[in-house]
């Protein structure tokens, strides 16, 4: 099949290769505070074939047509703002190019600037804030063993951890990944993530579809008052419009899904468009016809994502905005009547995984004036994860008893109701203010159930008959209600600070957190920035924590069995965090960049249990597995992460691009069994990655264009503990030696990623072919132990070493028209 697509793609190629091929550019120019349309831009097509000039209409939008395919430069111009260029603007013949373009207003009077083409030697005018980084779609797709995934993009940046390849967990700064935010159309979203556990905040396979993306922030701790409820990082993820003028559609086959995405207008008078698209587990349809895929359990997945933008000439703009996704899973072990040489997980258990998650935004933006713009949202969203699992027992031969009980039972399904409201004002040219709240009403129901087991358990009508220990009963409604404030001042042109205050309330414990944030940002030369900003956060509890049942309650620090099932955990307070960074970014030319931070972070108030141990807070949210607690527990925990990052970044241009990434950091945490400071399970030390690419334009008349890429990553190896292995088979499960905890290293992970892609620009239709190697030389980077005991010698070790992802090609083939 893969041949026949090629063989196709070469012949729409060779068949356009006759004539000049052009597009139309297309957009609008937004004031960056308020988002308001503006009229009399000036903007320059520099290139295609020769310079174009417009201006904006009086709602901002512009219209070039006719311009070639390949990379095209926009200035834009407008008295009173500063300037903004466009490099690189990937014109293709498949899709119109709709550019969404914000202006700053500058903060001292300026005289009508005339319109002359930048130099490679200008320097960019308005540099990135601290602790944020802004990505593109076409980010998510050059960057080598990204996968078109945002997440895994991120990976990429300084302060970022990258190695584990089972999921797309955001380590940020040795935090937690559940320490991370995600936000969608600035409401604030579950875990977008197929195959998610409940308490984490990533998956191995994203809901995200970066044909849907505009423009994103990602931030790196330290974060505006606007957002809150995270230690970590913010995720802010914007959806683009789809095409006002033209109906254009896109499909995909590849490796990881087929896909088909849709936009166009609703009305062209009115200015409404359409915007979905709908993706497939490839490998499900595959084994659906019988492919012979060489295993069992085969991921299915399916999930969408739409967005319908609705103007109106009097009522402001409304828009309806979402996304979701299905996905399950068997890992069946039973079939198995010989063990494997090449052992991976716990093989003593059949498991079925399922989860859903959807988000729905009604938006609506109304503009007072010209200086104020409100926006209210009514978001539902809903996150469901369930499990079964049953145990396999084996005789001395491995061959699997044909009677499974079921061990464990669960099902969390969390909705939330969610209403969010800013107003954003510009005083004046130096001042500028955002507030507003969200109000969460989340309706919840927990379920868990378990058999606890030994390795001696052998008899599988005796644990048929066991009784289920209940860890979750739960359903109930509880309230979240977080306002806040930021002012934006402008001193000078080079000197701006941010202040603001963000605030919460949870009515599970009737806690209120007031947080002060801060930023300051000195422009001393024209091409350097040295910045200072500063962070109170807190966060919430995974919220199937507070309505855990314990088996013990602790009772005047003595352990006493939880006979009456009692919740004792609904008084955790937030776990809070003090963040500080300090940025310098230096810019050689437009498109080389040097940014460097050092930051620090105190972490309290985090769970840890009410007797001595090792358990807290701070490292779960890595793992396939919930963490539930044995004891009840208090906001007694301690932690902190400091850090250097480096980042050399060189922008594509004249036919490549490079980043260099790396970040040296310590992650600690009070081990409360013997109050020594041990390492967090996300304590690698060090990590690095280099990546570049490079594109060149083939053809008679250079309209394709052929691209290659690369990715080298190097990080500290996982932390581990020395194994109890007494405890770990009195519950069929790794359990790790309390007073030493991660004093153990595993080799340090590495793998090389290469990326190559073809770009067809036929007539009415463009064609991208691409191929991800990822881990070219199949290294072995180790991932963890876990409990597999051999039924033929229950006196050997029961502990199994697993490996990573080892060699995996990807490949997709998208056709746009």
């Amino acid at each position: 099949m893969l041949k026949h697509l090629l063989l196709c793609c070469f012949l729409i190629a060779g068949l356009s290769g006759f004539s000049q091929l052009n597009q139309t550019v297309k957009g609008r120019v937004l004031d960056k505070v308020t988002g308001i349309g503006l009229p009399g831009v000036i903007v320059q097509l520099k290139s295609s074939p020769a310079p174009q000039n417009t201006v904006t209409s009086n709602d901002g939008f512009f219209k070039f047509r006719e311009v070639a395919v390949g990379r095209q430069t926009l200035v834009f111009t407008y008295t009173g703002y500063k300037a903004v260029t466009l490099n690189n603007v990937i014109v293709g013949s498949g899709k119109e190019m709709v550019l969404e373009v914000e202006m700053e207003e500058s903060s001292i009077e300026m005289d009508v600037v005339d319109v002359t083409a930048a130099k490679d030697t200008d320097v960019v005018n308005t540099m990135q804030a601290a602790n944020m980084k802004t990505f593109s779609i076409e980010e998510t797709e050059r960057y080598a063993g990204s996968r078109q995934d945002p997440a895994r993009m991120a990976q990429n940046f300084a302060g970022i951890q990258g190695t584990n390849d089972s999921r797309n967990d955001i380590v940020v700064r040795g935090n937690s990944p559940a320490g991370l935010l995600w936000r969608l159309e600035d409401v604030d979203i579950p875990n977008p993530n197929h195959f998610a556990v409940a308490g984490s905040a990533g998956g191995p396979q994203s809901i995200i579809n970066n044909k849907y993306l505009a423009n994103s922030e990602f931030f790196t701790g330290a974060f505006p008052a606007s957002y809150g409820n995270a230690l970590g990082g913010v995720f802010d993820l914007k959806m683009r419009n789809g095409n006002n003028e033209k109906h254009e559609r896109t499909f995909q086959l590849g490796v990881l899904g087929t896909e088909l995405a849709l936009e166009g207008p609703i009305s062209k008078k009115s200015g409404a468009t359409y915007l979905m698209t709908y993706r497939y587990s490839t490998l499900d349809l595959f084994n659906k016809v019988n492919f012979n895929l060489g295993t069992d359990a085969v991921p299915a997945y399916q999930d969408i994502g739409f967005r319908f933008n609705l103007p109106t000439k009097k009522a402001g703009v409304f828009s309806i905005s979402g996304l979701g996704g299905i996905s399950d899973i068997a890992i069946i072990n039973s079939t198995k009547s010989e063990r494997p040489t090449d052992l991976y997980g716990d093989l003593n258990k059949d498991q079925y995984f399922g989860s859903k998650m959807g988000a729905a935004i009604l938006g609506h933006v109304y503009a007072l004036n010209s200086k104020t713009v409100f926006k209210t949202s009514f978001a539902y969203s809903r996150q469901e994860v369930s499990s079964q699992h049953y145990l396999v027992l084996r005789a001395d031969d491995f061959s699997p008893n044909d009677t499974l009980p079921k061990v464990l039972d669960y099902k969390f399904v969390e909705d939330k109701f969610t209403l969010a409201w800013f107003v954003k004002s510009k005083l004046n040219s130096r001042n500028s203010i955002k507030a507003g709240f969200f109000v969460q009403q989340n309706h919840v129901s927990f379920f868990d159930s378990i058999k606890i087991n030994s390795i001696y358990d052998t008899i599988a009508i005796n644990i048929q008959n066991k009784p289920f220990k209940i860890r979750e009963n739960y359903k109930g409604v509880y309230y979240l209600i977080q306002p806040y404030v930021t002012w934006t001042h402008k001193f000078n042109e080079r000197l701006s600070s941010n202040l603001g205050l963000f605030s919460q309330y949870l009515d599970i414990t009737g806690e209120m957190s007031i947080e002060p944030r801060a930023s300051l940002r000195y422009q001393f030369r024209n091409n350097q920035v040295i910045s200072i900003s500063y962070g109170l956060h807190s966060q919430m509890q995974a919220t199937y924590m507070y309505f855990a049942i314990p088996d013990s309650q602790v009772v005047n620090g003595v352990p006493v069995f939880n006979a009456e099932r009692k919740l004792s955990n609904q008084t955790l307070a937030f776990s809070k965090s003090h963040h500080a960074v300090l940025g310098y970014d230096y810019f050689l030319g437009r498109f080389f960049k040097i940014r460097t931070e050092a930051y620090y972070q105190y972490l309290w108030n985090v769970p840890v249990y009410k007797v001595p141990s090792s358990v807290s807070a701070l490292n779960r949210g890595a793992i396939f597995n919930r963490f539930y607690p044995y004891y009840d527990m208090q906001n007694t925990g301690k932690g902190f992460n400091y850090g250097l990052e480096l980042t050399l970044e060189k922008l594509f241009h004249r036919h490549y691009f490079f980043m260099f990434s790396g970040s040296l950091f310590e992650s600690k945490y009070k081990n409360e069994s013997n109050g020594q400071w041990a390492n967090t399970d996300f304590n690698g030390n060090f990590m690095a990655n280099l990546l570049g690419g490079m594109e060149y334009q083939v053809g008679k008349q250079k309209k394709n264009s052929i691209n290659f890429g690369g990715k080298i990553t190097y990080g500290g190896g996982k932390r581990y503990s020395p194994i109890d292995i007494e405890a770990s088979n009195a519950v069929m499960d790794v359990v790790p030696v309390d007073e030493e905890v991660n004093t153990l290293q595993f080799a340090d992970y590495n793998r090389v990623d290469l990326r190559v892609s073809y770009k067809i620009n036929g007539k009415h239709m463009g064609t991208e072919i691409a191929l991800d190697l990822v881990n070219i030389f199949n290294t072995k980077n180790v991932l963890n132990y876990s409990y597999s005991p051999d039924p033929a010698n229950y006196n050997a070790s029961p502990l199994v070493l697993n490996y990573q992802l080892g060699f995996l090609p990807l490949f997709y083939v998208k056709i746009d028209f």
